[in-house]
């Protein structure tokens, strides 16, 4: 990924080797006519001297003194240093013109989770549910990678609990849905014309809710931790920071807190 950032040349990156691409030649040319020239003077003036290794001298003189070797060398090498410098700390500049692109950037807007925090959940609490009713919300949630998904997959695997879920359909940055099952956020209930009670929309903390057919049978509250350099981080940028999450209001706006970001969106859904 590295060798694939390098190969994206920055505008200066591009501009040099159009300037290499011309001069360069020219030089070498040049240089050639300092010892040619002579030769041919030479030839149409007896009385000249002319000496092959003086003037081949004087040619390689003026060949080091205007090759642009440091000036062409040292713009892409200082950025590929800069990317290189990045990756050892585990940022992947996508090339160079990324890189002066930077100079440039007043805010920087965050993605929560996996980001700012571990992305790793655990179940916290399930309320309404039966083992049943659990059952059936892990089976769909078998056909999803998102780490949600996950935790609650292995939280039931950890009770034992077994099911089998078909035409399990995929609601992106909404939930699932399966036969007259509904899993997923209160936003997603809502659509679906599922009553929501006020004071589930007031808990911070990330919640999955269940329904069966047009009912609210339950929900599940998960926990994600902050990374342990967020805060960190958050205080060493000289810029604005800005906070997106797909989770609720409520909870974007708590872990904005807690680390330090001014302005936080939730509810946020893929185009």
């Amino acid at each position: 990924m590295v060798e694939d950032a390098a190969a994206r040349k920055a505008p200066t990156e591009l501009a040099m080797r159009r300037f290499a691409r011309i001069y360069t030649p020219v030089v070498f040319c040049l240089a050639a006519l300092v010892t040619l020239l002579p030769l041919a003077w030479s030839a149409v003036s007896p009385s000249f001297d002319y000496d092959f290794a003086t003037w081949f001298s004087r040619s390689l003189v003026f060949l080091v003194i205007s090759c642009p070797c440091a000036l062409v060398i040292s713009v892409p090498l200082s950025y590929f240093a800069g990317i290189g410098a990045a990756s050892r700390r585990g940022i992947l500049f996508k090339g160079g013109n990324v890189l002066d692109a930077m100079t440039a950037i007043d805010t920087v807007v965050f993605d929560k989770t996996g980001t700012l925090t571990t992305g790793r959940f655990t179940v916290e609490k399930v309320v309404g549910l039966t083992d049943s009713d659990l059952a059936q919300v892990a089976a769909m949630e078998r056909v999803s990678t998102h780490p949600i998904a996950k935790a609650i997959v292995e939280y039931a695997d950890g009770r034992g609990l077994k099911a089998t879920a078909d035409g399990v359909v995929n609601v992106p940055g909404h939930g699932l849905k399966a036969g007259d099952w509904t899993v997923g956020t209160l936003k997603m209930m809502e659509n679906g014309g599922i009553a929501v009670p006020d004071k589930l929309k007031t808990i911070s903390d990330t919640m999955v809710a269940v329904a069966k057919g047009n009912r609210l049978c339950g929900y599940i509250l998960l926990a994600d931790t902050l990374k342990a350099d967020a805060r960190q981080a958050i205080d060493a940028l000289t810029v604005e920071a800005q906070l997106l999450s797909g989770d609720k209001q409520s909870l974007a706006t708590k872990v904005a807190r807690q680390i330090g970001i001014a302005n936080a969106y939730g509810d946020q859904r893929p185009p």
